[in-house]
């Protein structure tokens, strides 16, 4: 996939940040590799060994700088044609607070359960972010940052 360079935020040899390209969500981050490989036992040792040490930088700028409440850092992608990618999802608290606001996404709520909000998990968050920021045409605004902003402080910090 060829990304616009405004939306890379920093590369190494092997991999290649950027923000989302459809997110309207700022800080939602995609690390995806410079090869053509979709798996990571297709990969070289040196794109392995870069790996870990880059999320966990990734991990440290986002939360020291946008201090989300939660981040999730997952593989979703299984589309041929695509190099194997990481989604890496900042959940604020305005993040959560439109989720449980929107009386859609309470049919994920467990009836039984004497406080439904506890219950949230990764992957209902996760559904709420790609419909509402990802795929509306007209998604919910955000508060803070914007995805400009978020770019700029994320390739100011990598340096």
């Amino acid at each position: 996939m060829n990304i616009p360079r405004s939306f890379v935020i920093h590369e190494t040899e092997h991999w290649t940040l950027n923000h989302r390209l459809n997110s309207a969500m700022p800080g939602y981050l995609m690390l995806g590799a410079r090869s053509d490989a979709s798996a990571l036992h297709e990969m070289p040792d040196s794109a392995l060994a870069e790996l870990g040490p880059l999320l966990a930088k990734i991990q440290y700028l986002i939360e020291a700088l946008f201090k989300p409440k939660r981040l999730y850092i997952g593989r979703y992608g299984h589309e041929p044609g695509h190099s194997i990618h990481f989604h890496i999802i900042p959940i604020h608290d305005w993040v959560e607070d439109l989720f449980w606001q929107d009386q859609r996404y309470r049919l994920l709520e467990t009836l039984s359960s004497p406080n439904p909000q506890s219950l949230t998990d990764g992957a209902e968050l996760t559904l709420f972010v790609w419909r509402e920021f990802c795929e509306r045409p007209d998604p919910p605004p955000s508060s803070g940052v914007t995805v400009e902003q978020t770019i700029t402080r994320l390739r100011e910090a990598f340096g």
